[in-house]
């Protein structure tokens, strides 16, 4: 315990004397709350866009490949470069808006950071390759990776000690609603695609992603900065951007919990971005047969019963030469026939993935509030310990057993509050290790640093398809393999310190 000095500072213990954890919260603490929560709320709806987009952004990106199976390939391979470019995007924008955070305060660094993701998701709208839609992917992540940073040492530093923790909580857990937001834009256009009213609707998505920008203005006209960092400025205590690395790393505590803080967090991060968030994907990937039969009968169907044997006997031919995987040998008739179905067949695999999508998030939701609920009770490390083991199983029950549709409303929730518990977990915990100089560039520095390795998880991924790509569902394999890493955050939980109970370290 010789570590825990900095823990003593008096007059922000939490109190355990049995009220409800709002007690003491006036008006503004609520207003803060809320904006803090639209603000990553907002950033998560940026990110699931983009999960959700990404495969039919890649095919169209991509389209002047002829070759189905070719095309899909490429189309997987790129949206995991994609992938990997936009987490180091947000790795970068950790670092320099973390720092900005501590010098020019935190309300200001967050209407930049939210005009940022706003304004290059709306751009990504207008890609017209790969490469373009990957640059402003980056730009995009610069925003995205210093909002979060922010946001929590904004609330950590504006609630009562009592509430703390548990609004930091749901501070994370709201942001499953920024998700299932997207979920439901997509389940939504996916149903316009497959009535034949949209086409492209992914570039519909990421111009609704730009509407946060919106939130800027009541953060300029009515958010102040927490008293506690315009005292440490009063006194002189904020650091220069140059200066806040150099001071976090002199210190032998900070380093400790930087550091460790730091690979706590890539289990979590890569676990999610190079493993959970390709659920959707795998749903889409075993459910194309069976709907792509099932929506062929229906069409075999409906021909027949209007007369159109001429229209059955084409759909029965186009059918036998995608099950075979010849379609480069259907003419151009066929052709035309096929294309008629395919916005029905992508429609309804648009339903699914937005259902798994959905799923996730009502899991996750639970999970990040439940966090902070049993870190109060049991304490912050063994919390994180019984996340770590959950995800880990959890999400090795889905990539290798889900196959059926009942799944998704089963296992996936579970696998999503197990997930999704450690993000609620780093909400309260790391703004609880760094004192108000520094918490800012702290918590970012664990939160985002570790997205420069999780940048890496979607090409180890790549790669692991590579390996399994005898399979018959090498992202299924892949996956299981990749779960190995929520194993990695047990290791460094013993030479953690326990904050639970202790006031905010100054």
């Amino acid at each position: 315990m010789a570590d825990l000095p900095h823990f003593e500072s008096k007059g922000n213990t939490i109190p355990n004397d049995g009220l409800p954890w709002w007690t003491g919260m006036t008006r503004y603490h609520w207003f803060v709350l809320v904006v803090a929560a639209l603000g990553w709320l907002f950033d998560c709806l940026d990110q699931q866009l983009f999960i959700l987009a990404r495969p039919a952004a890649m095919s169209d990106l991509l389209s002047h490949i002829q070759d189905a199976k070719l095309l899909a390939s490429e189309a997987q391979k790129c949206g995991d470069i994609a992938t990997s470019v936009f987490i180091a995007g947000w790795a970068t924008g950790g670092l320099i808006f973390g720092m900005l955070g501590d010098r020019i305060g935190r309300a200001r660094t967050m209407m930049i950071t939210i005009l940022m993701y706003s304004l290059f998701t709306g751009l990504s709208a207008m890609s017209v390759s790969i490469y373009d839609f990957a640059f402003y992917r980056f730009l995009t992540g610069l925003g995205v990776g210093g909002e979060f940073a922010v946001g929590v040492s904004l609330v950590a530093e504006v609630m009562p000690s009592r509430a703390r923790p548990y609004a930091l909580s749901l501070l994370q857990a709201l942001s499953a609603f920024g998700n299932i937001s997207a979920a439901l834009i997509n389940l939504g256009l996916g149903m316009a695609e497959g009535e034949g009213f949209v086409s492209s609707p992914w570039r519909i998505m990421f111009c609704i992603g730009a509407l946060p920008a919106l939130l800027t203005i009541v953060i300029r006209r009515n958010l102040k900065e927490p008293d506690a960092w315009q005292k440490s400025r009063a006194e002189g205590k904020v650091v220069s951007t140059t200066q806040a690395y150099r001071e976090l790393f002199g210190h032998p505590v900070w380093r400790k919990h930087a550091l460790l803080g730091l690979v706590l967090a890539c289990s979590g991060v890569i676990g999610l971005w190079a493993v959970g968030f390709y659920v959707p994907d795998l749903t889409r990937q075993v459910q194309t047969k069976p709907v792509t039969a099932a929506v062929y009968a229906a069409e075999i169907a409906a021909a027949e019963d209007s007369g159109n044997t001429a229209r059955a006997t084409a759909l029965r031919q186009v059918q036998e030469a995608v099950s075979a995987n010849a379609v480069e040998g259907l003419g151009s008739e066929l052709l035309e026939v096929k294309r008629s179905v395919d916005p029905k067949i992508k429609g309804r695999l648009t339903y699914y993935q937005s259902f798994s999508s959905i799923a996730i998030n009502v899991g996750a939701f639970f999970g990040m509030f439940g966090f902070g609920v049993l870190s109060q009770r049991i304490g912050r490390k063994k919390t994180f310990a019984i996340a770590l083991l959950a995800a880990f199983v959890s999400t090795v029950t889905v990539f290798w057993t889900l196959r059926d549709l009942w799944q998704i409303f089963v296992l996936v929730p579970i696998m999503g509050f197990c997930q999704l518990s450690l993000f609620g977990g780093y909400a309260v915990y790391f703004p609880e290790l760094f004192p108000t100089r520094l918490r800012s560039t702290g918590v970012s520095f664990c939160y985002n640093v570790g997205r420069f390795v999780a940048a890496l998880g979607p090409l180890v991924k790549l790669w692991l398809n590579q390996v399994f790509r005898e399979t018959p569902e090498p992202l299924r394999y892949a996956g299981v393999t990749m779960c190995l890493v929520f194993l990695v955050g047990l290791f460094v939980l013993p030479f953690l310190p326990e904050t639970k109970g202790k006031p905010l370290p100054e």
